[in-house]
Protein backbone atom coordinates (compact mmCIF):
# COMPACT_ATOMS: atom_id res chain seq x y z
CA UNK A 1 0.00 0.00 0.00
CA UNK A 2 1.11 3.51 -0.67
CA UNK A 3 0.73 6.32 1.16
CA UNK A 4 -1.21 8.23 -1.55
CA UNK A 5 -3.76 5.22 -0.31
CA UNK A 6 -3.88 5.80 3.28
CA UNK A 7 -7.29 6.70 4.46
CA UNK A 8 -10.23 6.18 6.39
CA UNK A 9 -10.78 2.83 5.63
CA UNK A 10 -7.40 1.35 7.33
CA UNK A 11 -7.88 3.52 10.83
CA UNK A 12 -7.37 0.19 13.03
CA UNK A 13 -5.63 -1.84 10.92
CA UNK A 14 -2.53 -3.52 11.36
CA UNK A 15 -0.10 -2.69 8.25
CA UNK A 16 4.04 -3.44 7.61
CA UNK A 17 4.94 -1.14 5.01
CA UNK A 18 8.89 -0.39 3.70
CA UNK A 19 9.31 3.58 3.28
CA UNK A 20 12.79 5.49 3.53
CA UNK A 21 13.40 8.50 5.93
CA UNK A 22 13.10 12.22 4.75
CA UNK A 23 13.92 13.26 7.89
CA UNK A 24 13.87 12.39 11.79
CA UNK A 25 15.11 13.93 15.55
CA UNK A 26 15.14 11.91 18.42
CA UNK A 27 14.25 13.43 21.71
CA UNK A 28 15.05 11.22 24.48
CA UNK A 29 12.92 7.81 24.22
CA UNK A 30 10.85 9.19 21.19
CA UNK A 31 11.53 9.52 17.95
CA UNK A 32 9.80 11.82 15.20
CA UNK A 33 10.56 10.73 11.28
CA UNK A 34 9.11 11.77 8.40
CA UNK A 35 8.79 8.90 6.01
CA UNK A 36 8.73 8.75 2.06
CA UNK A 37 7.71 5.62 -0.30
CA UNK A 38 7.33 7.45 -3.93
CA UNK A 39 3.72 8.64 -3.85
CA UNK A 40 3.41 10.89 -0.31
CA UNK A 41 5.09 11.34 2.92
CA UNK A 42 4.04 10.24 6.44
CA UNK A 43 4.92 11.55 9.95
CA UNK A 44 5.17 9.27 12.80
CA UNK A 45 6.22 9.05 16.19
CA UNK A 46 8.35 5.79 17.55
CA UNK A 47 8.18 5.33 21.16
CA UNK A 48 11.26 3.22 22.90
CA UNK A 49 8.97 1.77 25.57
CA UNK A 50 6.80 0.87 22.48
CA UNK A 51 9.04 -1.11 19.90
CA UNK A 52 11.97 -1.80 22.31
CA UNK A 53 15.19 -0.60 23.26
CA UNK A 54 17.30 -2.77 20.43
CA UNK A 55 14.98 -1.66 17.52
CA UNK A 56 14.78 2.09 18.88
CA UNK A 57 18.84 2.43 19.08
CA UNK A 58 19.09 0.87 15.49
CA UNK A 59 16.81 3.21 14.63
CA UNK A 60 19.06 6.25 16.04
CA UNK A 61 21.85 5.30 13.54
CA UNK A 62 19.35 6.03 10.61
CA UNK A 63 20.24 9.16 8.52
CA UNK A 64 18.46 10.83 5.84
CA UNK A 65 17.97 8.09 2.88
CA UNK A 66 17.69 4.86 5.52
CA UNK A 67 15.53 2.46 4.52
CA UNK A 68 13.09 1.07 7.15
CA UNK A 69 10.10 -1.36 7.39
CA UNK A 70 7.49 -0.19 9.93
CA UNK A 71 4.70 -2.14 11.65
CA UNK A 72 1.70 -0.35 12.77
CA UNK A 73 -1.78 0.73 13.62
CA UNK A 74 -3.41 4.07 11.75
CA UNK A 75 -5.39 6.47 13.75
CA UNK A 76 -7.01 9.42 12.64
CA UNK A 77 -6.23 13.04 13.97
CA UNK A 78 -8.88 14.22 16.02
CA UNK A 79 -9.43 17.63 14.33
CA UNK A 80 -8.10 17.50 11.08
CA UNK A 81 -8.29 15.00 8.26
CA UNK A 82 -4.73 13.70 8.36
CA UNK A 83 -3.49 9.98 9.78
CA UNK A 84 -0.89 9.31 12.81
CA UNK A 85 1.10 5.66 13.04
CA UNK A 86 1.43 3.70 15.88
CA UNK A 87 4.73 2.26 15.62
CA UNK A 88 4.77 -1.18 16.92
CA UNK A 89 7.80 -2.91 15.23
CA UNK A 90 10.62 -1.70 13.43
CA UNK A 91 12.68 -3.40 10.69
CA UNK A 92 16.31 -1.24 9.59
CA UNK A 93 16.32 -2.14 5.73
CA UNK A 94 19.74 -0.33 5.33
CA UNK A 95 21.46 2.55 6.73
CA UNK A 96 22.47 5.67 4.94
CA UNK A 97 24.91 8.09 6.41
CA UNK A 98 26.24 11.64 5.71
CA UNK A 99 23.93 11.66 3.02
CA UNK A 100 25.40 14.91 0.49
CA UNK A 101 21.94 16.40 0.29
CA UNK A 102 21.40 17.03 3.45
CA UNK A 103 19.16 20.11 4.73
CA UNK A 104 21.83 22.73 4.25
CA UNK A 105 21.90 24.78 1.19
CA UNK A 106 23.74 24.37 -1.71
CA UNK A 107 24.70 25.84 -4.91
CA UNK A 108 22.91 25.20 -8.55
CA UNK A 109 26.52 23.56 -10.18
CA UNK A 110 26.42 21.15 -6.86
CA UNK A 111 22.91 20.11 -6.78
CA UNK A 112 23.01 19.15 -10.86
CA UNK A 113 26.62 17.73 -10.09
CA UNK A 114 24.17 15.36 -7.74
CA UNK A 115 21.37 14.98 -9.55
CA UNK A 116 20.93 11.64 -9.16
CA UNK A 117 20.25 11.80 -5.81
CA UNK A 118 18.61 15.33 -5.98
CA UNK A 119 15.85 14.29 -7.97
CA UNK A 120 14.75 12.35 -4.17
CA UNK A 121 14.04 16.54 -2.97
CA UNK A 122 10.45 17.55 -2.29
CA UNK A 123 10.16 19.65 -5.02
CA UNK A 124 12.10 17.47 -7.49
CA UNK A 125 9.74 14.78 -6.57
CA UNK A 126 6.73 17.75 -7.29
CA UNK A 127 8.27 18.87 -10.57
CA UNK A 128 8.75 15.27 -12.10
CA UNK A 129 4.90 14.11 -10.89
CA UNK A 130 3.76 17.34 -12.73
CA UNK A 131 5.51 16.44 -16.15
CA UNK A 132 3.84 13.24 -15.14
CA UNK A 133 0.40 14.86 -15.02
CA UNK A 134 1.17 16.46 -18.33
CA UNK A 135 2.15 13.18 -20.59
CA UNK A 136 -0.47 11.18 -19.54
CA UNK A 137 -3.23 14.41 -20.36
CA UNK A 138 -1.58 14.64 -23.56
CA UNK A 139 -2.25 10.77 -24.25
CA UNK A 140 -5.93 11.01 -22.57
CA UNK A 141 -6.64 14.24 -24.68
CA UNK A 142 -5.43 12.48 -27.87
CA UNK A 143 -7.12 9.45 -27.63
CA UNK A 144 -10.60 11.09 -26.45
CA UNK A 145 -10.13 13.32 -30.03
CA UNK A 146 -8.86 10.34 -32.20
CA UNK A 147 -5.30 10.47 -32.60
CA UNK A 148 -3.38 7.68 -33.14
CA UNK A 149 0.22 8.19 -31.92
CA UNK A 150 2.76 7.60 -34.84
CA UNK A 151 6.39 7.05 -33.59
CA UNK A 152 9.22 8.99 -36.03
CA UNK A 153 12.49 8.37 -36.39
CA UNK A 154 15.62 9.74 -34.19
CA UNK A 155 17.82 9.48 -37.02
CA UNK A 156 17.29 11.61 -39.89
CA UNK A 157 18.34 12.09 -42.96
CA UNK A 158 18.15 16.14 -43.61
CA UNK A 159 16.60 18.67 -41.17
CA UNK A 160 13.58 20.08 -40.94
CA UNK A 161 14.31 23.56 -41.15
CA UNK A 162 17.65 25.65 -41.37
CA UNK A 163 16.68 27.75 -37.70
CA UNK A 164 18.43 25.38 -35.82
CA UNK A 165 21.79 23.63 -35.26
CA UNK A 166 21.68 19.86 -35.14
CA UNK A 167 23.68 17.09 -33.76
CA UNK A 168 25.43 15.40 -37.28
CA UNK A 169 26.25 11.83 -36.73
CA UNK A 170 27.83 9.01 -39.27
CA UNK A 171 25.68 5.75 -39.85
CA UNK A 172 27.33 2.73 -39.81
CA UNK A 173 27.39 2.66 -43.99
CA UNK A 174 29.44 6.18 -43.98
CA UNK A 175 26.06 8.45 -44.79
CA UNK A 176 26.26 11.81 -42.49
CA UNK A 177 22.83 11.96 -40.94
CA UNK A 178 21.26 13.61 -37.85
CA UNK A 179 19.28 13.62 -34.54
CA UNK A 180 16.25 14.56 -34.94
CA UNK A 181 14.96 18.28 -34.37
CA UNK A 182 11.42 16.85 -34.72
CA UNK A 183 9.16 14.16 -36.10
CA UNK A 184 6.58 16.44 -38.25
CA UNK A 185 8.03 15.49 -41.34
CA UNK A 186 7.46 11.78 -40.77
CA UNK A 187 3.77 12.05 -38.70
CA UNK A 188 2.35 14.14 -41.80
CA UNK A 189 3.11 11.26 -44.25
CA UNK A 190 0.56 9.27 -41.82
CA UNK A 191 -2.50 11.78 -41.83
CA UNK A 192 -3.67 10.16 -45.26
CA UNK A 193 -4.15 6.85 -43.45
CA UNK A 194 -5.22 8.54 -39.97
CA UNK A 195 -6.34 11.63 -40.34
CA UNK A 196 -5.17 12.52 -36.94
CA UNK A 197 -2.00 11.73 -35.38
CA UNK A 198 0.55 13.09 -32.76
CA UNK A 199 3.99 11.67 -32.06
CA UNK A 200 5.80 12.24 -28.93
CA UNK A 201 9.27 11.37 -27.95
CA UNK A 202 13.02 13.30 -27.74
CA UNK A 203 14.67 15.74 -29.95
CA UNK A 204 17.92 17.29 -30.14
CA UNK A 205 18.83 20.96 -30.95
CA UNK A 206 23.15 21.48 -30.72
CA UNK A 207 22.49 25.13 -29.98
CA UNK A 208 25.31 27.00 -28.03
CA UNK A 209 22.86 28.72 -26.29
CA UNK A 210 22.96 29.47 -22.41
CA UNK A 211 19.42 30.95 -21.68
CA UNK A 212 17.22 29.76 -19.13
CA UNK A 213 14.30 28.77 -21.56
CA UNK A 214 17.07 25.98 -24.16
CA UNK A 215 17.74 22.83 -23.73
CA UNK A 216 20.06 20.57 -26.09
CA UNK A 217 17.84 17.25 -25.66
CA UNK A 218 13.95 17.79 -24.71
CA UNK A 219 10.90 16.07 -25.11
CA UNK A 220 8.78 17.41 -27.96
CA UNK A 221 4.92 16.60 -28.57
CA UNK A 222 4.19 16.76 -32.63
CA UNK A 223 0.41 16.45 -33.97
CA UNK A 224 -1.15 16.73 -37.29
CA UNK A 225 -4.40 16.93 -38.34
CA UNK A 226 -6.28 16.45 -42.25
CA UNK A 227 -9.04 18.59 -43.08
CA UNK A 228 -7.90 21.13 -40.20
CA UNK A 229 -6.91 24.88 -41.42
CA UNK A 230 -5.67 27.66 -39.05
CA UNK A 231 -8.37 28.70 -37.03
CA UNK A 232 -9.48 25.29 -36.45
CA UNK A 233 -5.79 24.57 -35.22
CA UNK A 234 -6.09 27.13 -32.49
CA UNK A 235 -8.82 25.92 -30.92
CA UNK A 236 -7.72 22.46 -30.66
CA UNK A 237 -4.76 23.66 -29.09
CA UNK A 238 -6.61 25.61 -26.47
CA UNK A 239 -8.74 22.55 -25.51
CA UNK A 240 -5.31 20.40 -25.06
CA UNK A 241 -3.73 23.24 -22.99
CA UNK A 242 -6.68 23.84 -20.46
CA UNK A 243 -6.94 19.78 -20.32
CA UNK A 244 -3.63 19.55 -19.82
CA UNK A 245 -3.83 22.18 -17.15
CA UNK A 246 -6.87 21.48 -15.35
CA UNK A 247 -5.83 17.98 -14.71
CA UNK A 248 -2.78 19.37 -12.90
CA UNK A 249 -4.66 21.40 -11.04
CA UNK A 250 -7.17 18.39 -9.99
CA UNK A 251 -4.01 15.67 -9.41
CA UNK A 252 -0.76 17.11 -8.52
CA UNK A 253 -2.89 19.85 -5.39
CA UNK A 254 -0.11 18.72 -3.10
CA UNK A 255 2.95 18.94 -5.75
CA UNK A 256 1.65 22.36 -6.01
CA UNK A 257 1.67 23.48 -2.32
CA UNK A 258 5.33 22.40 -1.88
CA UNK A 259 6.73 24.55 -5.52
CA UNK A 260 4.50 27.14 -3.66
CA UNK A 261 2.59 27.90 -7.21
CA UNK A 262 -0.58 30.27 -7.10
CA UNK A 263 -2.26 28.35 -9.03
CA UNK A 264 -4.82 31.96 -9.95
CA UNK A 265 -3.29 31.82 -13.03
CA UNK A 266 -3.40 28.16 -13.51
CA UNK A 267 -7.17 28.83 -12.81
CA UNK A 268 -7.93 31.66 -15.53
CA UNK A 269 -6.27 29.58 -17.64
CA UNK A 270 -8.37 27.04 -17.47
CA UNK A 271 -11.98 29.38 -17.45
CA UNK A 272 -11.03 31.65 -19.80
CA UNK A 273 -10.73 32.27 -23.42
CA UNK A 274 -7.22 32.64 -24.58
CA UNK A 275 -6.04 35.78 -26.80
CA UNK A 276 -5.79 35.87 -30.38
CA UNK A 277 -3.39 38.88 -31.81
CA UNK A 278 -1.40 39.22 -34.95
CA UNK A 279 2.09 39.55 -34.93
CA UNK A 280 2.17 43.01 -36.26
CA UNK A 281 -0.05 44.70 -33.86
CA UNK A 282 2.25 42.68 -30.90
CA UNK A 283 5.08 44.37 -32.60
CA UNK A 284 3.49 47.47 -32.12
CA UNK A 285 2.48 46.83 -28.70
CA UNK A 286 6.19 45.81 -27.61
CA UNK A 287 7.22 49.12 -29.28
CA UNK A 288 5.20 51.38 -27.25
CA UNK A 289 6.27 49.11 -23.91
CA UNK A 290 9.65 50.31 -24.94
CA UNK A 291 11.39 47.52 -27.02
CA UNK A 292 13.57 47.67 -29.87
CA UNK A 293 11.91 45.13 -31.75
CA UNK A 294 11.68 46.49 -35.23
CA UNK A 295 8.92 45.75 -37.91
CA UNK A 296 9.22 42.31 -39.60
CA UNK A 297 10.58 40.86 -37.00
CA UNK A 298 10.70 37.89 -34.64
CA UNK A 299 9.84 38.03 -31.15
CA UNK A 300 13.17 37.22 -28.43
CA UNK A 301 12.77 35.77 -25.33
CA UNK A 302 12.76 39.41 -23.73
CA UNK A 303 10.38 40.33 -26.25
CA UNK A 304 7.71 37.69 -24.86
CA UNK A 305 8.55 37.68 -21.15
CA UNK A 306 7.61 41.72 -21.27
CA UNK A 307 4.46 40.83 -23.22
CA UNK A 308 3.51 38.14 -20.96
CA UNK A 309 3.53 39.42 -18.11
CA UNK A 310 1.23 41.82 -18.51
CA UNK A 311 -1.75 38.88 -19.77
CA UNK A 312 -3.19 36.73 -17.04
CA UNK A 313 -4.24 33.81 -19.85
CA UNK A 314 -2.04 32.49 -22.77
CA UNK A 315 -2.56 34.33 -26.28
CA UNK A 316 -2.04 33.10 -29.69
CA UNK A 317 0.16 35.66 -31.60
CA UNK A 318 -0.51 34.50 -35.31
CA UNK A 319 0.31 35.79 -38.89
CA UNK A 320 4.28 35.83 -38.49
CA UNK A 321 5.80 37.76 -41.56
CA UNK A 322 6.47 34.61 -44.26
CA UNK A 323 10.15 35.62 -44.32
CA UNK A 324 10.90 34.18 -40.99
CA UNK A 325 8.93 31.48 -41.21
CA UNK A 326 9.62 27.95 -42.29
CA UNK A 327 9.08 27.01 -46.19
CA UNK A 328 5.71 24.50 -45.68
CA UNK A 329 3.87 27.61 -44.19
CA UNK A 330 1.10 29.37 -46.70
CA UNK A 331 0.68 32.63 -47.23
CA UNK A 332 -2.68 34.64 -45.75
CA UNK A 333 -4.18 35.93 -48.56
CA UNK A 334 -6.17 38.17 -45.93
CA UNK A 335 -2.99 39.33 -44.52
CA UNK A 336 -0.28 39.40 -47.37
CA UNK A 337 3.16 38.98 -46.91
CA UNK A 338 2.30 36.62 -43.52
CA UNK A 339 1.91 33.12 -43.19
CA UNK A 340 -0.79 30.76 -41.64
CA UNK A 341 0.69 30.33 -38.32
CA UNK A 342 1.03 31.06 -34.14
CA UNK A 343 3.01 30.86 -31.34
CA UNK A 344 0.87 30.02 -28.37
CA UNK A 345 2.50 32.48 -25.47
CA UNK A 346 2.27 31.23 -21.60
CA UNK A 347 1.42 34.42 -19.32
CA UNK A 348 3.90 35.17 -16.30
CA UNK A 349 6.40 36.02 -18.41
CA UNK A 350 7.42 32.38 -19.78
CA UNK A 351 6.81 33.13 -22.99
CA UNK A 352 6.19 30.59 -26.21
CA UNK A 353 5.32 26.96 -25.32
CA UNK A 354 3.33 25.93 -28.38
CA UNK A 355 4.23 26.50 -32.11
CA UNK A 356 1.66 25.98 -34.97
CA UNK A 357 1.22 26.82 -38.60
CA UNK A 358 -1.40 25.48 -40.93
CA UNK A 359 1.02 23.34 -43.75
CA UNK A 360 1.20 24.00 -48.07
CA UNK A 361 -1.79 21.75 -49.62
CA UNK A 362 -0.55 22.36 -53.43
CA UNK A 363 1.92 20.25 -54.43
CA UNK A 364 3.47 22.64 -57.43
CA UNK A 365 3.78 25.77 -54.36
CA UNK A 366 5.14 23.63 -51.77
CA UNK A 367 7.58 22.32 -54.47
CA UNK A 368 8.86 25.83 -55.51
CA UNK A 369 9.53 26.61 -52.48
CA UNK A 370 11.81 23.51 -51.68
CA UNK A 371 13.60 25.31 -54.42
CA UNK A 372 13.47 28.81 -53.36
CA UNK A 373 15.16 27.29 -50.03
CA UNK A 374 17.63 26.18 -52.08
CA UNK A 375 17.36 22.38 -50.87
CA UNK A 376 18.05 19.01 -52.74
CA UNK A 377 14.45 18.11 -54.40
CA UNK A 378 15.70 14.46 -53.90
CA UNK A 379 15.43 14.40 -50.35
CA UNK A 380 12.30 16.33 -49.68
CA UNK A 381 10.63 14.17 -52.72
CA UNK A 382 8.95 12.01 -50.36
CA UNK A 383 7.17 15.13 -48.12
CA UNK A 384 6.39 16.43 -51.60
CA UNK A 385 4.63 13.25 -52.35
CA UNK A 386 2.11 13.95 -49.43
CA UNK A 387 0.94 16.68 -51.81
CA UNK A 388 0.94 15.00 -54.86
CA UNK A 389 -0.96 11.81 -54.11
CA UNK A 390 -4.25 13.54 -52.64
CA UNK A 391 -3.08 16.78 -50.92
CA UNK A 392 -5.77 18.60 -48.59
CA UNK A 393 -5.80 21.44 -46.20
CA UNK A 394 -3.67 20.11 -43.36
CA UNK A 395 -2.64 21.61 -39.44
CA UNK A 396 0.24 20.97 -37.11
CA UNK A 397 1.43 22.16 -33.96
CA UNK A 398 3.78 20.80 -31.51
CA UNK A 399 4.53 22.15 -27.67
CA UNK A 400 8.25 21.40 -25.81
CA UNK A 401 6.87 18.85 -22.32
CA UNK A 402 9.67 21.08 -20.74
CA UNK A 403 8.46 24.23 -21.23
CA UNK A 404 5.07 23.16 -20.25
CA UNK A 405 6.46 22.13 -16.91
CA UNK A 406 8.56 24.85 -16.74
CA UNK A 407 5.18 27.38 -16.92
CA UNK A 408 3.05 25.15 -14.94
CA UNK A 409 4.97 24.46 -12.37
CA UNK A 410 6.05 28.27 -12.28
CA UNK A 411 10.11 27.45 -12.74
CA UNK A 412 13.21 29.44 -13.22
CA UNK A 413 15.08 27.54 -15.48
CA UNK A 414 13.98 24.87 -17.84
CA UNK A 415 16.91 22.36 -16.16
CA UNK A 416 14.82 21.68 -13.50
CA UNK A 417 12.07 20.20 -15.48
CA UNK A 418 14.15 17.30 -16.79
CA UNK A 419 15.50 14.24 -14.67
CA UNK A 420 18.62 14.79 -16.18
CA UNK A 421 19.06 17.65 -18.03
CA UNK A 422 21.51 18.30 -21.25
CA UNK A 423 22.56 21.86 -21.98
CA UNK A 424 25.55 23.79 -23.52
CA UNK A 425 28.37 22.82 -20.58
CA UNK A 426 26.49 19.95 -19.15
CA UNK A 427 26.40 16.13 -20.05
CA UNK A 428 27.03 14.37 -16.85
CA UNK A 429 25.65 12.63 -14.42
Amino acid sequence: MLIKHIGSEQVDQELTLKWRIAHSRVSGKIAFANLRDGSGYMQCVIVKEVVGEEAFEAFKECGIESAVALTWTISKHPKKEEYELQVSTIEVLSIAKDYPLGTKEHGVEFLFDQRHLYLRSKTQRAVQKVRDTIIHATYDWMRNHDYIKIDSPIFTPTCAEDSTELYEVTHTNGEQMYLTQTGQMYIEAAIAGHRNVFDFGPVFRAEKSKTRRHLNEFWMMDAETAFCDNDQNMDLQESLIKFIVAEVLRVNTSELEALERDIKQLQKTVAEPFTRKLHADIVKELQWMGSDIKDGEDLWADDEEMLMNKYEVPMFVTNYPADIKAFYMPEDPEHPGTVKCADLLAPGGFGEVVWWSERIADYEILKQKVIDQGYDLADYQRYLDIRKYGGVTTSGFGFGLERLVRWICDLHHIRETIPFPRYHNRITP
